[in-house]
């Protein structure tokens, strides 16, 4: 309790005070982006932040999250807060209300991204928590969803064995099913696409034509011509953004010309 302490009083601007606080904790438990900004920002803001999203004895604990990652003593859902309230300008953010009385904007628009997250979704899975929520409320809010229709739907893209990814079939439903690529859905395997490049070309000998199906109602002088396996690419007949399956019976083989160009038609 006599030990002597070395005190250094640091000054400069905010973004010298961020490097050296990081230089002073080089021994310690590696801190935290937010935890650093608490420290720049320290004042009653931070306070009552902290003792809100900080505070591992909060009730909302285990509600937020099935949404936000982490843990909440390090920091994790008061950053996201700010994040969602900043539109990810955390420091300017803190910098602009570092002297505020109170956290009452804050609250009020982290607690209405979690409420609208939650009755759009009224199921919780395990793949929502993480994403980027306050971005999703900030584009799709001001549209209206039908709870039921959004349930029904995620149980289908979720007994669907072609996508792989899951995480992606919010994003995916609150855009209005267009952009597939946040399905990241299985291609097809290389046997389907053999088994049906033979069936097709076999078919189209048969009757002499093309075993692209655009280039044989085509004009040119491709009409007829018989496409190598290595020269066509495989393509849902019915665009699965549209309800078309990744299966042999939905699969056709295209020239590359073709398929490239067909699109999500």
């Amino acid at each position: 309790m006599e030990t002597k302490l070395l005190i250094y009083e640091c000054e400069g601007t905010e973004s010298q005070i961020k490097e050296w606080f990081k230089t002073i904790n080089i021994a310690g438990v590696p801190l935290v982006p937010q935890e650093l900004l608490n420290a720049i920002y320290s004042g009653q803001f931070v306070t009552l932040g902290k003792e809100e999203f900080s505070n591992s004895q909060n009730a909302n604990i285990q509600k937020w999250s099935a949404y936000i990652k982490g843990s909440a003593n390090r920091q994790a859902f008061f950053e996201r807060a700010l994040d969602w309230a900043s539109k990810g300008n955390i420091d300017d953010y803190m910098s602009i209300h570092r002297n505020d009385k109170n956290i009452n904007e804050l609250k009020k628009y982290f607690n209405t991204v979690i409420d609208w997250v939650s009755s759009v979704f009224t199921d919780v899975e395990s793949e929502m928590c993480g994403l980027e929520w306050g971005r999703l409320y900030e584009e799709h809010h001001t549209k209206k969803f039908n709870s039921a229709k959004v349930s029904a739907e995620v149980r289908k893209l979720y007994g669907d064995f072609f996508i792989k990814d899951k995480k992606g079939i919010f994003e995916f439903i609150l855009g209005g099913n267009n952009d597939t690529k946040l399905l990241n859905i299985r291609i097809f395997d290389e046997p389907t696409k053999r088994a049906v490049y033979k069936k097709q070309t076999r078919e189209a000998e048969t009757k002499k034509k093309s075993n692209c199906s655009l280039c044989a109602v085509g004009h040119d002088a491709n009409k007829s011509k018989i496409w190598s396996f290595g020269e066509m690419e495989a393509d849902h007949v019915s665009a699965w953004s549209k309800g078309g399956a990744t299966s042999a019976k939905n699969c056709e083989m295209l020239c590359k010309t073709h398929n490239r160009a067909k699109g999500n038609r």
